[in-house]
């Protein structure tokens, strides 16, 4: 079957609009058809050479994907066609340690994507192209294991709901279950893209007292605020190590985020921290990157940590964070701030850059 997909060859270059074959699933494999994909920074990290992921053949990028079931495996159980499904990177196998204890964001089973002695899922002419984290969402199709996706009720919009499958559950999730937030703390977000924006809404959602976000782009100030922001720092203004402290007091924050991938902005999320403050990145830093701050930076009793994933079970989380979003606690409307095709996914990367949107969804018909 041949399908169009967004295709990286090399870096710093466009992506590419291409026919590619994609292959009929296995055992334990899912069509999709995808309806809507968000266009997230980790893809944007491959297009700039940030990273180490392999280039040896051309990519379909995309991870944030939702869209309708069209054929399964024989011997899948948990979805069947006609139903519509998000689709996570953050497939697990179950039976691996970390699944075993609760763990399945850091699943080790390596069973979600297909072994290279196998028929590749994406290909061209006889050529193998890699998938993309398993997903590859800048696809009229995605094949994927029936682990990396989670059956959701039809009558929510597959193209607000897609950013739930990787930014929101990464956001959310960091500041509902990797930090240890709790009602009535103080909160610092370096950092206002989609993964930042949702981070500001889960605190939110959990009761904290002041959320300041922080961002170079003044334009960030109204989609932080309107996510639950109590406060902003424009950082290209502000030393906003400085500001966090003058709008607590001199304190600090209880809680810091860092949501870029930023050595820098790491930096500054640790020095902003209070006694016994949580500071958990959340962004991707290259392989090689170092993260230094003075001694005197972390004060007593205070807490460095990371976080992947938002720390989450999906196939519990997402359905929860759903119901959030039909109660009006999560906004995924607001999210969105710009659409497009599949042929504007390079605009979708430039307006990233330029700090002009929170995420860009790209519909397909």
């Amino acid at each position: 079957m041949q399908i169009d997909a967004a295709i990286f060859r090399k870096v710093h270059e466009p992506l590419t609009i291409e026919p590619v074959d994609i292959d009929r699933p296995m055992a334990r494999e899912v069509l999709v058809r995808t309806v809507a994909t968000g266009v997230c920074h980790s893809d944007l990290h491959v297009v700039d050479g940030v990273g180490r992921f392999p280039l040896d053949r051309p990519i379909v990028l995309g991870h944030e994907g939702a869209g309708v079931v069209e054929a399964v495996g024989s011997d899948v159980t948990s979805v069947r066609p006609g139903d519509h499904v998000v689709a996570c990177l953050s497939g697990f196998c179950g039976q691996c340690p970390q699944c075993l204890s609760g763990h399945p964001n850091l699943c080790t089973g390596n069973i979600v994507t297909r072994k290279d002695s196998e028929a590749p899922r994406l290909s061209r002419n006889g050529v193998p192209y890699r998938q993309f984290i398993g997903i590859s969402s800048y696809a009229e199709k995605m094949l994927l294991h029936e682990n990396s996706v989670v059956r959701i009720d039809p009558d929510l919009p597959l193209d607000r709901v897609c950013l739930i499958g990787c930014g929101v559950l990464t956001g959310v999730g960091a500041a509902l279950r990797s930090s240890g937030l709790q009602a009535g703390q103080t909160v610092a977000v370096f950092g206002c893209g989609g993964v930042g924006l949702s981070i500001v809404q889960g605190a939110r959602i959990g009761g904290a007292r002041q959320i300041i976000a922080v961002d170079m782009f003044a334009a960030k100030e109204e989609m932080a605020r309107r996510a639950g922001a109590t406060h902003f720092v424009n950082s290209a203004e502000d030393d906003p190590v400085k500001a966090v402290r003058a709008l607590t007091g001199g304190a600090g924050v209880d809680h810091s985020f860092e949501a870029v991938g930023n050595a820098k902005l790491c930096r500054q999320a640790i020095e902003s921290l209070a006694i016994r403050g949580t500071c958990t990145i959340v962004g991707v830093l290259p392989p090689d990157a170092t993260i230094e701050f003075p001694w005197m930076a972390i004060r007593p009793e205070c807490k460095v940590q990371t976080s992947r994933m938002g720390s989450n079970r999906f196939r519990y989380d997402i359905p929860m964070y759903l119901d959030f979003y039909r109660q009006g606690r999560l906004d995924l409307d607001d999210m969105v701030t710009k659409r497009g095709r599949l042929s504007d996914i390079n605009e979708a990367f430039r307006a990233m850059k330029a700090g002009e949107v929170a995420r860009t969804v790209l519909t397909f018909d």
